[in-house]
């Protein structure tokens, strides 16, 4: 049996040297997950707006949100649909993106409240929801990373925790509003 210490390199003085985590590993893994995470809500949105990729278009979806209980079904259709459409967009190219993934943690709070009698596992469940309202909510407190548009703002060249963190207790709040609302 080895010793996980086993794999570290003795220096000249005979103390291990530790390695240290590459920025563009994690840059690169955030980049990766802002684009899948965003270029699928994205699709989503766009299923809602003009039912593309076999949604239901605006009335499909505003029969659905009528349906759950959201007054003006149209309305909630189009929040819905730009929320997801420009909050997906926004982390996939790293745009505002604590405002980005706030907005997608917004709408998915209203889906995880929606769909939470069907118990965790889909495709009645709500794992697909958590997993995408978890993904977005760490994308709003960690950042994009370097590979972003962001970096291209001074305001937001160096993200701050303060950012995401009032970025969703903004959707938090929003989405408990619209819930309100609800029968």
């Amino acid at each position: 049996m080895t010793s996980p210490l086993s794999t570290l390199q003795p220096t000249r003085t005979g103390a291990p040297t530790h390695h240290t985590a590459s920025p563009h590993g994690y840059d690169t893994g955030l980049f990766l997950l802002r684009l899948v995470l965003g270029l699928t809500m994205a699709v989503h949105g766009a299923q809602k707006l003009f039912g593309w990729f076999g949604g239901g278009g605006l009335d499909g979806t505003a029969q659905f949100f009528t349906m759950s209980g959201y007054p003006s079904g149209k309305t909630m259709a189009v929040i819905a649909g730009l929320s997801e459409t420009l909050g997906g967009l926004g982390l996939a190219i790293g745009l505002l993106t604590p405002l980005a993934g706030a907005a997608v943690v917004g709408t998915m709070i209203n889906a995880l409240v929606v769909k939470w009698g069907g118990g965790f596992f889909a495709p009645e469940g709500v794992e697909y929801e958590l997993l995408l309202t978890g993904g977005a909510a760490a994308l709003a407190l960690t950042g994009p990373g370097r590979y972003a548009v962001d970096r291209f703002l001074p305001a937001l060249r160096a993200h701050r925790l303060v950012y995401g963190v009032a970025a969703l207790v903004l959707a938090v709040v929003i989405a408990g509003g619209v819930l309100l609302i609800r029968d």
